[in-house]
């Protein structure tokens, strides 16, 4: 290794400290949240993404239009295509969000978003980022919230993910020192801390939930970890009805297949990798990642999507149109309690339930022994509109 090369690595650290510094000061000075029931129209972006993102976000868009057909009519609520955010696309601008879709998004306060392609380290293809993650960067989307809930198992769960930083802060950023050592970052902020904290735990107050588990890995990564540890604790103290505990990240993992363990978690608030992980495992227990939506919240913006990614290998083998909407579908329940259509989010969710778990006529399965996405969304409202 040469003293060049520690100089460049330097060089290249020393930009991201600066960059993430300037980050914190504008989270700092943020306002406060949109109140969407003083918006005279809410708009609502629907971006497909690549793989099968489009069918299933057509699908699900098409499920909430029913839903919100009054709205619609007397100009309420709108919905605007936003197309670009394919990886052809961005690949070819060489960005993760191409400047005119950022546009689009930015003029959206509340958006469905199919799932998109990322590159990985090897690829053949540019190193672009995350355009997940660029999204929840450009926008402040700095909760991830996803919920798991199986009631005949005790189940009852909702994740607290922060969502812009952590490992995923800078994930395209980090320095290759020379070909013998590579270095990553994760960044932990103050604020950034305290706001995905102080979420956790009004929803736990407001939801009448006991508890709030903090995951980290503080013992092994004392610097980033234990400064999220700490403050959310710190936060935790404002809350005396509400039981704090505190889990590393490895036996939180074993311990949500503890039959008898599991039914004491209620909300979980975790740094940005192990809240990617864990949902994942969590959204097993219901079906896997494709029964799973997730919502990722600002003060300006939300955006809802699936939790599972495009499915590029479905497409190629020509079965997208039997992708499965119900993770999109999930996603929209959340959506309309976020706009405040709590009445509207209840009805669409009984009625995945009973397609979903009880009646089970129609059944996705990836392929054509199954029913085709559009089926699917016929007998969701149909559905709905028998429990109207």
């Amino acid at each position: 290794m040469t003293e060049q090369n520690i100089k460049t690595a330097v060089e290249k650290f020393e930009a991201l400290i600066r960059e993430q510094a300037e980050r914190n000061e504008r989270i700092k000075a943020e306002g406060n949240f949109v109140d969407f029931n003083n918006l005279d129209k809410i708009t609502i972006g629907v971006c497909g993404g690549d793989g099968i993102g489009p069918i299933i976000t057509k699908e699900a868009a098409r499920v909430l239009e029913y839903v919100l057909e009054d709205d619609v009519k007397n100009g309420k609520v709108e919905f605007k295509t936003i197309d670009g955010l394919t990886i052809e696309n961005r690949i070819a601008q060489n960005k993760a969000i191409p400047d005119d879709v950022l546009e689009e998004l930015k003029k959206c306060p509340v958006i469905l978003k199919g799932p998109t392609t990322t590159p990985q380290a090897g690829d053949e293809r540019p190193n672009i980022e995350s355009a997940n993650v660029a999204m929840r960067k450009a926008l402040d989307l700095f909760a991830n919230v996803r919920p798991v809930k199986i009631l005949d198992q005790g189940i009852d769960w909702t994740f607290f993910r922060e969502n812009t930083e952590g490992a995923y802060a800078v994930g395209s950023k980090g320095v290759n020192v020379d070909d013998e050592l590579a270095f990553d970052f994760v960044v932990t902020t103050t604020e950034g801390t305290r706001r995905i904290a102080r979420m956790a735990y009004e929803y736990a107050r407001k939801n009448h939930k006991n508890r709030v588990s903090i995951i980290n890995k503080a013992n092994v990564i004392k610097t980033t970890d234990g400064k999220f540890l700490n403050l959310c604790k710190e936060i935790g103290k404002e809350y005396p009805e509400i039981t704090t505990d505190e889990w590393y990240i490895d036996i939180t993992t074993a311990k949500l297949i503890d039959e008898k363990r599991r039914k004491d978690f209620k909300v979980f608030v975790l740094p940005n990798l192990y809240g990617d992980i864990i949902t994942d495992e969590a959204a097993e227990f219901q079906g896997g990642v494709g029964t799973a939506g997730s919502a990722n919240l600002g003060k300006k913006y939300a955006m809802f999507e699936a939790i599972h990614g495009s499915a590029p290998r479905m497409i190629d083998e020509g079965r997208g149109k039997y992708a499965d909407p119900c993770s999109m579908l999930r996603a929209a329940v959340m959506l309309l309690s976020h706009i405040g259509k709590q009445d509207k989010a209840d009805l669409l969710e009984k009625a995945l339930d009973i397609c979903m778990f009880e009646e089970k006529k129609l059944v996705i399965t990836g392929r054509d022994n199954g029913c085709t996405c559009s089926e699917f969304g016929d007998y969701v409202m149909e559905t709905v509109k028998a429990l109207s």
